[in-house]
């Protein structure tokens, strides 16, 4: 049975805001558009020569249910946290971070060769393991696999391309890419139907979807998948590139408070208070 592609149903644009200590960024997904789209919480980029757009940074900051995934384009990240994990991202290297029932983290962006780039996803974490036991994952780039037959290159986080399994180890069915194509390029990957998939274009222009259906899509703009079992993508004089990012959906309800995430509104209270009372990462 051939494969069935599937189309663009809904385009987003990120917008501008500001977080942390007053970091600079693009907010892609977490907006009033787009507040969630199950099981992702929620899609950032920052990208800036200007120092005063992120010098201040991350400072500690709680998390709770869900899971931070930061990547890294280029300049450097210094993460520290409540559990004694300290980590120094390079460019093209990827932090995974667990919540768990709780953590208390910093992240402070450093400039290389007058820019700092990156993306920060949230994905959250079933009811179950709302309350597991933190986990930090730091994938240096040495460890990403890369596919380069010199017309596709496709960096795997997690999942898998071309025989290739990303490091990144998670607790619900996911899919993170990095994928680059030169002009008159054609990539393929199947995508399970039932698993919530998006692309996110970070230069160029592409044509997604079936062929000889709707126009391209540009840099900044955020695709939502419809139904089908294979993604597509065709770049024409234009090169491209973007992020493939599909995880299973999980069906439950979203109670969600500045940095926690949970099920019920006793829940996110319990957080607030297990925060103020010193114990959330214990």
């Amino acid at each position: 049975m051939s494969a069935v592609i599937r189309d663009v149903v809904r385009v987003e644009r990120g917008m501008p805001t500001s977080d942390g200590a007053g970091v600079n960024l693009t907010r892609i997904i977490g907006t009033r558009q787009l507040l969630d789209i199950d099981p992702f919480l929620l899609l950032d980029e920052f990208k800036s020569d200007q120092a005063d757009d992120y010098i201040a940074g991350f400072p500690p900051h709680p998390h709770r249910g869900f899971e931070t995934v930061t990547y890294l384009l280029h300049g450097n990240f210094h993460h520290q946290d409540s559990r004694g994990n300290e980590g120094h991202l390079t460019a093209g290297s990827v932090q995974w971070m667990t919540a768990g029932r709780g953590i208390i983290h910093s992240e402070m962006p450093e400039m290389t060769e007058g820019l700092v780039w990156g993306f920060q996803l949230w994905l959250n974490l079933p009811a179950k393991d709302k309350l597991t036991e933190p986990r930090y994952q730091d994938i240096p780039p040495e460890q990403i696999p890369v596919f380069d037959n010199g017309g596709i290159k496709v960096k795997v986080i997690t999942g898998e391309y071309a025989g290739l399994t990303g490091p990144a180890q998670t607790w619900i069915p996911a899919l993170y890419l990095d994928v680059s194509l030169k002009p008159e390029q054609t990539f393929r990957q199947p995508v399970a139907d039932h698993l919530t998939t998006l692309a996110y274009i970070i230069d160029g222009e592409a044509r997604f979807g079936r062929p000889g259906e709707g126009g391209s899509n540009t840099r900044r703009e955020l695709l939502i998948f419809g139904t089908g079992d294979e993604i597509q993508a065709e770049t024409r004089d234009a090169e491209v590139r973007f992020l493939l990012l599909a995880a299973q959906p999980l069906n439950e309800p979203i109670v969600r408070g500045g940095p926690f995430v949970m099920n019920t509104h006793q829940e996110l209270q319990q957080a607030f208070t297990d925060y103020q009372n010193g114990t959330l990462d214990r």
